[in-house]
């Protein structure tokens, strides 16, 4: 079962570095919290120097007098393990602890994250200064939860140091047993690459062509997942045998961590760092990107792991470092909506990264709630509001969850095989981003759900519809399963190049789809990546639900109607294979499964979405423009509605039924008016 966060009502925080300003500033800012409704407060995450300056000489003093000054002003507090920034004299004296690239050259002291999880000595430090921090503060009255380092491979999620090679050949004898299992599993009869000795055995190196073994690269990242978790594993276990009194928690969700095993293991609930503004200068050849709408995907996938959790770092002023890495100030109202569009998908705790810009250091441009100067400004009197309305909605929304039909699916095998292996990788990308953006625009409330060996029937029925657009990698097991789900009653929608690997990144000698191609009834009779000057087909719907001149993106399988009970709802109407099946249907039992030969666009999305009728949970009383998201969360007994207006503009919702407006109790009878960047609440 799901672990989420168990809170009393919504609640603010802020992070806060009590070590980076005077001690004469604590007591008015934490005055002036309170007067905010802020009562949580985050420590000491970056700290390690100010806990133990010297080796061996620990001084707990500091932290002692800043939490007994927060207990005496009602705030209550989490404290972060510091083990992401080690201080200088630790770097200096052990610099075996140190991460390296796959160059081997060493990462020197000056930033953060440059070290590696698998050196012992990096452990044992690492160990003492979280029981000795945990012994410390275990018993004070205003501590309420840990949060284990900070943001777990953010900024570098591979390591190729020395220490990482060695503890890799273990993890490889753990898993494989002998090196003629290895060798079977990475296909080293290639290109002569067989392993006779375990001491041959290495993490990626630097080679001709840089095109590593791509099953060696698969369960690199699988050892990278395994090894970061033992290290989050080494400090969950002191925590919980030191503190077993207050929850644990972590940050963040980067690269080669499987967050759901980590959050089953180790967590009380997951908490993520969210940071919108990230989407709006990260928008690719997007013709129409959602911009920081496209940020609700990544809470749903948080959802997933805590259907109610903390976010430990909310986005409250502009951000960047001083390498250009830059964002502007976010306009009137947007603090707001990004807030809410957290709490809509499951925050029940909300921390504000963060309480005072910093005068210095390389965050000094990534802004706070408050300015370098202390003075009132627009994003304190935005974060003020929040405050009230949590003070009036926050016992009606705490603990309960948001709801959707439909699901987009994925796993960390194939995300990571993608990383490599480009004749599927990309396909993911396009695919998801267009159903998420198309499912957006409709007013669809959809989950990011994530497959994984534990997965049974009874977590997917709860959908309609699930889009699991790329798997390339996939058992019978799976397969299986995936037909109980549509033989029940749902809808399954695949994409190209699924089905055709096996969990070592191996090809089936199968006829594509592989695994599934019973299920959906076809078999692929031929293909093209879409790539340089490989055009892609266009398609021709049979129906009227796909506009003239779309194009089949990505990748072209053609495909064969292997069974009589096959539908062709759509044909490419261009290149060689003009007239040959795209887009296929099959009825199987109660429900429907659907193969796509390419990767989804929004046209084909759309159209799919007309042919199956799917509809919003408020179509029948509620008309809502494109620009605003809705989302609902439930209770037993009611329904919570969000509208979250990402435009600039003043838009209107029109009601065909009467709402009720959480924020100020008033009813609302024909239509709910958004100011630019505007929320609203309801209750019907």
């Amino acid at each position: 079962m799901a672990k989420s966060i168990q809170m009393d009502k919504l609640r603010l925080g802020v992070c806060y570095y009590p070590e980076h300003w005077t001690e004469e500033l604590w007591s008015e800012d934490f005055r002036r919290m309170k007067e905010m409704n802020i009562t949580v407060i985050r420590l000491a995450e970056f700290a390690w120097t100010i806990l133990e300056p010297q080796e061996g000489c620990f001084d707990f003093s500091f932290f002692g007098r800043v939490m007994d000054l927060a207990h005496h002003y009602g705030l209550k507090v989490i404290l972060g393990t510091p083990t992401a920034t080690p201080p200088a004299w630790l770097t200096y004296k052990y610099p075996e602890v140190l991460n390296a690239n796959v160059d081997g050259v060493i990462y020197r002291h000056g930033m953060r994250r440059h070290t590696n999880y698998s050196s012992p000595k990096y452990r044992e430090l690492c160990e003492r200064i979280v029981s000795k921090m945990v012994e410390a503060y275990r018993n004070h009255p205003t501590l309420i939860g840990w949060q284990i380092d900070n943001e777990l491979n953010c900024q570098m999620d591979v390591f190729y140091a020395e220490t990482d090679h060695i503890a890799f050949r273990e993890w490889l004898q753990v898993r494989y047993g002998t090196l003629e299992n290895l060798n079977k599993a990475w296909g080293t009869v290639f290109w002569s690459q067989t392993y006779t000795e375990w001491e041959q055995v290495y993490l990626t190196r630097t080679m001709v062509g840089m095109s590593p073994n791509p099953h060696l690269a698969l369960d690199e990242k699988r050892f990278i997942s395994d090894i970061t978790i033992s290290f989050a594993k080494l400090q969950a276990d002191i925590i919980r045998e030191l503190d077993p009194h207050h929850w644990v928690t972590t940050n963040g969700t980067f690269g080669h961590i499987d967050n759901h095993e980590m959050t089953d293991k180790l967590l009380d609930f997951f908490s993520y760092d969210s940071y919108p503004q990230f989407a709006t200068i990260r928008v690719g050849d997007d013709e129409n990107p959602l911009h920081d709408r496209a940020w609700s995907m990544k809470l749903s996938n948080v959802r997933s792991m805590s259907p109610n959790f903390c976010v430990m770092e909310q986005q409250s002023g502009p951000g960047g470092w001083v390498d250009g890495k830059a964002m502007g100030t976010p306009r009137p109202g947007q603090i707001r909506l990004w807030s809410y569009q957290s709490v809509l998908h499951g925050t029940d705790l909300l921390v504000y990264f963060r309480w005072r810009t910093a005068t210095m250091g390389t965050e000094l441009y990534w802004h706070g709630i408050n300015d370098y100067h202390n003075e009132p400004n627009r994003r304190v009197r935005e974060v003020a509001q929040i405050g009230e309305e949590f003070a009036k909605i926050g016992e009606l929304i705490v603990g309960t969850t948001y709801r959707a039909e439909i699901a987009i699916m994925q796993d960390y095998d194939n995300s990571w095989d993608g990383e490599l292996d480009q004749w599927h990788g990309p396909l993911n990308n396009q695919s998801v981003r267009s159903w998420y953006k198309q499912l957006q625009y409709r007013h669809l409330p959809t989950d990011m759900i994530t497959l994984r060996p534990r997965t049974v029937l009874e977590d997917l029925r709860k959908y309609k519809a699930i889009v699991y657009p790329h798997p390339a990698i996939m058992t019978d097991e799976t397969a299986a399963l995936l037909q109980d789900f549509v033989e029940q009653g749902g809808m399954l929608f695949f994409g190209a190049r699924t089905g055709y690997k096996n969990p070592s990144g191996h090809c089936y000698m199968r006829p594509f789809p592989g695994v599934v191609a019973e299920l959906c009834g076809i078999k692929i009779d031929d293909f093209t990546l879409i790539k340089g000057n490989v055009l892609p087909a266009e398609l021709s719907w049979k129906g009227s639900h796909l506009p003239s001149g779309t194009i089949a993106v990505g990748f072209n399988e053609i495909l064969h109607a292997a069974k009589a009970d096959v539908d062709i709802m759509a044909e490419y109407a261009s290149e060689y294979y003009m007239g040959m099946p795209a887009l296929s249907r099959r009825t199987v039992g109660q429900g429907q499964v659907w193969y796509y030969g390419a990767a989804y666009n929004e046209p084909v999305v759309d159209a799919i979405l007309d042919e199956i009728g799917l509809k919003s949970p408020v179509a029948e009383y509620m008309d809502i423009p494109s620009e605003v998201e809705l989302g609902i969360r439930y209770s037993q007994e009611k329904a919570y509605i969000f509208l979250l207006n990402y435009s600039d503009k003043q838009v209107t919702v029109n009601l065909r039924k009467p709402v009720v407006s959480l924020f100020d109790g008033s009813t609302i009878e024909n239509n709910v008016t958004l100011n630019p960047y505007g929320v609203q609440i309801l209750s019907s």
